[in-house]
């Protein structure tokens, strides 16, 4: 009688009738089911479904997916955008490819790609919260190998490796062989827990996982990136918030999912190493593309150039691009994350920084500020450029002093110059590749 009661009270199953008006297609198609798998059926006409998805957020994702795929004009390419609160887990847009009425298929939940660069912050993360600080150093980079697959070395997109390079220089930069060196010391068991309580589940036990060679989907890796903004903290993605039968009844109230993946520290650390890829990485054409505000976020490439991703947050926000073909099949020739993915995002963040404003996030008690060179990673001298790195309780905080700005004027003109011509190339490559 109970089952037949329930039955009684669920809406009846409706057909879809697909109309001429697409806007937010895949986003309604996604809150039907949901509903469906709540209910049973399509909601009636008098019931109201509350939601977090903004009409303004979604014509402006809807937007920015159509102007990147106009700007590439290739034939067959397909794209995907997700949106999130990162303080509520709401989804605020979602695009799920290029034309909705030629395929109804939500990229955007549906297809599982490889990450890419795009998963090395959780990674980075995961060191971090094992007892790396942002400016530890990982050396011996041109001997990097894997112990029992001697076959695998990792390599970089410009094919240059330097001896050794700082945790947030590898980030910066995505270095290959810094991250898969990184996960050799740490182990991948805490890569993959962290992933999994991200909500990036049934990745492989392998080296090449520090490089992003397992399957997520667009959604996922969007609300694995809440934990930055988030203090450490998933915010589980919510479509429907709440929903009334005809009587007003509150059938349905689905309350916000926030759980512990991190520390404080450790999210606030790589929120300012992922503002650092903004300003001077793989992420710097974000800024040319007319990004304003405290933003960051990765790039990710895959192999042969078939995925390109660009996942990034502000306070307010947190977005995830995906761009290929359905059948993984190369882009283009040098299709890196920052040439493909990065400037739907960035049009994205443009569009919406009026409605959702980047404010500033705030240090934790726990980690203080320590002025350092932003070229040696050592304590600054009279001239060296200077940035402020943080550190939480146990870091160990760099006492040398920084040998590239010392001595003579010769000699530090001398170091400059070689310094310079020695990265200025690999600087150049790598800006818009990963």
């Amino acid at each position: 009688q109970q089952e037949e009661a329930a039955r009684e009270v669920r809406p009846k199953i409706q057909p879809f009738r697909q109309s001429n008006d697409i806007r937010a297609a895949w986003a309604k198609e996604f809150l039907r089911q949901q509903f469906r798998n709540e209910f049973g059926g399509d909601n009636p006409p008098d019931w109201q479904v509350h939601t977090g998805f903004r009409p303004d957020v979604q014509e402006a994702a809807d937007r920015a997916v159509a102007a990147g795929l106009q700007r590439l004009n290739i034939r067959g390419l397909e794209a995907a955008l997700v949106a999130i609160d990162p303080g509520t887990g709401d989804l605020l847009a979602m695009v799920g490819g290029s034309n909705y009425l030629r395929s109804t298929y939500n990229r955007a939940v549906r297809s599982r790609r490889q990450p890419g660069s795009a998963f090395k912050p959780i990674l980075y993360a995961a060191a971090l919260d094992h007892g790396f600080s942002p400016v530890s150093v990982i050396p011996n980079l041109r001997a990097v190998s894997t112990p029992g697959n001697p076959e695998w070395i990792p390599r970089n997109a410009d094919n240059r490796e330097p001896e050794q390079l700082t945790v947030r220089a590898a980030l910066i930069e995505s270095n290959n062989a810094a991250a898969a060196s990184l996960q050799q010391q740490i182990g991948s068991g805490p890569v993959l827990r962290l992933a999994s309580n991200a909500g990036l589940s049934g990745l492989p036990d392998v080296p090449s996982l520090a490089l992003g060679t397992g399957l997520v989907t667009p959604i996922d890796l969007t609300a694995a990136y809440t934990i930055f903004p988030g203090g450490g903290e998933i915010a589980r993605p919510r479509g429907i918030i709440s929903v009334f039968d005809a009587n007003g009844n509150q059938v349905l109230d689905r309350s916000a999912q926030r759980e512990r993946v991190v520390s404080e520290e450790t999210a606030f650390q790589m929120v300012s190493l992922l503002r650092d890829v903004i300003e001077r990485g793989t992420g710097a054409p974000a800024r040319a593309l007319g990004v304003r505000g405290a933003v960051g976020g990765k790039t990710g490439t895959t192999d042969d150039y078939r995925d390109a991703w660009f996942v990034g947050f502000s306070t307010s926000v947190v977005a995830g691009v995906w761009v290929g073909f359905d059948q993984p099949t190369p882009i283009a020739r040098d299709a890196y994350g920052a040439r493909i993915a990065l400037p739907i995002w960035a049009e994205f963040m443009k569009r919406t920084a009026p409605m959702l404003p980047a404010g500033a996030f705030e240090i934790p008690k726990g980690v203080h500020g320590v002025e350092l060179c932003s070229v040696s990673y050592l304590r600054p001298v009279e001239d060296c450029p200077v940035y402020t790195e943080y550190f939480k309780e146990g870091d160990s905080v760099p006492s040398a002093l920084c040998p590239i700005h010392r001595g003579t004027l010769k000699e530090r003109a001398t170091r400059a110059v070689t310094g310079f011509f020695r990265s200025l190339g690999s600087k150049i490559a790598g800006i818009f590749r990963k």
